[in-house]
């Protein structure tokens, strides 16, 4: 695959291209395009692309847009839906800047460059994201003609960090920021999920991990990236099987990759990844935030959750907002016409109702002083439902907690006492791991599908434990935050936990008309929620430490949020095991110090016993720590 289109395709998450030239025609009618390197406070100067209607009787509010994934791909006057065509019909400058490092932009690229507090014009040498922004807003304010002194910020995925990294120190002129699909801290978004490494996302370095020499608006790292996709697998699963230990990636693929090597230096939560956690600098917001997520976005779904909840509690009287919808990563930005997730089916037009009912008037409102939308606190998408929802509150409060145990036969109890006394056993092989996905999948640059697949086949391998609801009578509702508290054993010394949620589909569903023949929705079991968490961190996600053999020990870890309906005929199962592979990195077993350096003997066979008092807690108030504080 050709690796523009790659580096395409990872930026804007969502789907085909042949959006690119649907409104090229009107911005060449209504708009005049310019090009600026803006200078910042240390001589740096980032390349900046400007389109200004051409209607000069108005003023216009500015929208900023910052990425490492090209601006100059914005210069023949497409917008490729970012932003939508609504807010493009609407009228606004529309700007597109290469961050630091990054294509026609001077300087040295940061992955996740941390923020500095304080942001002080007058200091030229503690340069971040927020001063950058700062920077190019304040010139774009007094040197774009036509301009009513108003900015807002938009970005999906990594340009959705670009815009949350804005809000700290921002520059009095930005009103609204809307963060969409935003990482927030790596070591839990995108490249590792709870200290797990998603070794799903190996092919993905070489657009994150390789320095440009002076300005250019070709993709630099092609040569990098032909390592993996020049004869591409179609196998993913055979393909990093056959690579073995992750330091056989190393030596093979990522020898010369600065990320890479950041990642193996640091294979614990130490300051490395803490200056890179974008969470504590997200205080005292004074200015409209929307942040915008999708239920089944495989990349970055703790961040969205997470950034609004932080503003939540660092600013309450902020102008805060959250939208989750049913979408894969940034599918909010297109119009399929019928939304659906892999093999499930939403409804018609979602993303036009979103772009159109909700972004739309966000930005009119804050930067155009239009009619006031009253957005609730939190606009959410009940994904069995298949509707929105509106709350004055995210977590809701409205409604009920709900408790899932395990009993002794196997089945799931709902909001019922357990049975300490019993012990499940699987044993866990990381040279036969559980696949993450139901169907052969080639070699991704990042997996998207899995977060609504099949489970069927992992609940038939003797190395899953699986507990199944009776038939539901009534509607289960299950909203919020999520905690898993496992009482686990174990005969080795280390384990990942994976828990999975899952709606298990009647025996009489009849089959959706967009899925192939082979795709059965009777008895379908479609994920709903899951996550993995690396037993080491337990007690903290800094200082691992060992299990004792044939010990009991606690793993208490967070799964990220849900809004799902559980239908009358439907069953509600969990999914407990220890390897979910290639999307997470095998774990050895046998504790090792850095398991991006484990050799092929550490990898060994372990007995994992999950005892009788473990639960699954939904919605109420839920102990989540922060990384920082997850000690005990």
């Amino acid at each position: 695959m050709n690796l523009k289109l790659i580096a395409l395709l990872f930026f804007i998450g969502i789907g085909t291209l042949s959006a690119q030239n649907a409104d090229s025609l009107y911005m060449r009618q209504n708009y005049e395009k310019f090009e600026y390197h803006i200078p910042m406070r240390d001589g740096a100067e980032l390349f900046t692309i400007v389109y200004v209607p051409k209607d000069t009787k108005k003023t216009y509010p500015i929208l900023l847009n910052r990425t490492c994934y090209n601006a100059s791909r914005y210069a023949n006057y497409k917008t490729f839906s970012q932003p939508s065509d609504f807010l493009v019909k609407d009228k606004y400058i529309i700007t597109y800047q290469d961050v630091r490092g990054r294509y026609m932009s001077d300087g040295e690229f940061n992955n996740m460059t941390p923020n500095i507090p304080g942001n002080d014009p007058k200091n030229k040498k503690d340069i971040d994201e927020s001063s950058d922004t700062y920077d190019t807003i304040d010139w774009l304010i007094k040197n774009i003609k036509g301009n009513n002194g108003r900015v807002g910020m938009f970005g999906i995925s990594y340009p959705g960090f670009y815009t949350a990294a804005a809000i700290p120190d921002a520059h009095p002129a930005l009103k609204a920021s809307s963060p969409q699909a935003p990482i927030a801290d790596f070591f839990f978004d995108d490249f590792h999920h709870n200290g797990a490494f998603l070794q799903s996302y190996t092919a993905a370095f070489s657009v994150f991990g390789y320095q440009k020499e002076g300005r250019t608006k070709e993709n630099w790292f092609q040569d990098q990236g032909r390592r993996f996709f020049e004869d591409r697998p179609k196998d993913g699963y055979d393909f990093h099987m056959r690579q073995g230990p992750l330091k056989n990636i190393t030596e093979k693929y990522h020898y010369d990759n600065f990320f890479w090597k950041q990642i193996i230096e640091h294979p614990n939560y130490d300051e490395f990844w803490q200056k890179r956690n974008l969470l504590p600098h997200l205080k005292n917001v004074n200015h409209a935030v929307m942040t915008v997520g999708g239920w089944f976005d495989a990349e970055d779904l703790y961040g969205p959750l997470n950034i609004y909840k932080t503003i939540e509690k660092t600013s309450p009287k902020a102008k805060n907002t959250i939208v989750m919808g049913p979408w894969r990563h940034g599918g909010w930005a297109r119009e399929t016409g019928k939304t659906t997730h892999n093999h499930i089916y939403f409804g018609d037009s979602i993303s036009t109702f979103y772009q159109r009912n909700i972004e739309r008037p966000f930005f009119a409102y804050h930067l155009k002083d239009e009619k006031n939308p009253k957005l609730p606190e939190a606009y959410m998408f009940d994904t069995g439902k298949k509707e929105w929802q509106q709350f004055d509150v995210w977590p809701p409060k409205s409604i009920p907690p709900v408790r899932l145990t395990f009993k002794p036969d196997g089945t799931l109890g709902i909001n019922e006492t357990v049975d300490e006394s019993t012990v499940f056993e699987y044993t866990s092989d990381p040279n036969k791991p559980v696949p993450y996905t139901s169907q052969i999948e080639g070699l991704t640059f990042t997996p998207r599908n899995y977060m609504s697949d099949d489970q069927r086949n992992a609940s038939r391998r003797p190395d899953v434990l699986t507990f199944e609801s009776e038939i539901l009578k009534d509607d289960v509702v299950l909203a919020g935050e999520i905690m898993a508290k496992l009482k686990v054993s174990m005969t080795g010394t280390d384990a990942d936990f994976i828990v999975k949620l899952i709606d298990v589909y009647p025996d009489d569903q009849e089959d959706y008309d967009h899925n192939p023949e082979n795709i059965v929705m009777a008895g379908y079991q479609q994920m709903v929620r899951s996550e993995v968490f690396r037993g080491r961190f337990r007690n903290s996600f800094e200082h691992p430490e060992p299990f004792v053999s044939g010990a009991i020990s606690e793993v208490d870890f967070a799964l990220q949020d849900i809004l799902h309906t559980f239908k009358p005929g439907h069953r509600i199962m969990i999914q407990i095991h220890s390897t979910w592979f290639p999307f997470i990195d095998r774990n050895p077993q046998k504790y090792v110090e850095n398991i991006y350096e484990a050799n092929e003997e550490d990898f060994i066979k372990s007995t994992i016993s999950i005892y009788g008092s473990s639960e699954i807690q939904v919605g109420g108030i839920q102990d989540i720590k922060t990384p920082v504080e997850f000690k005990k």
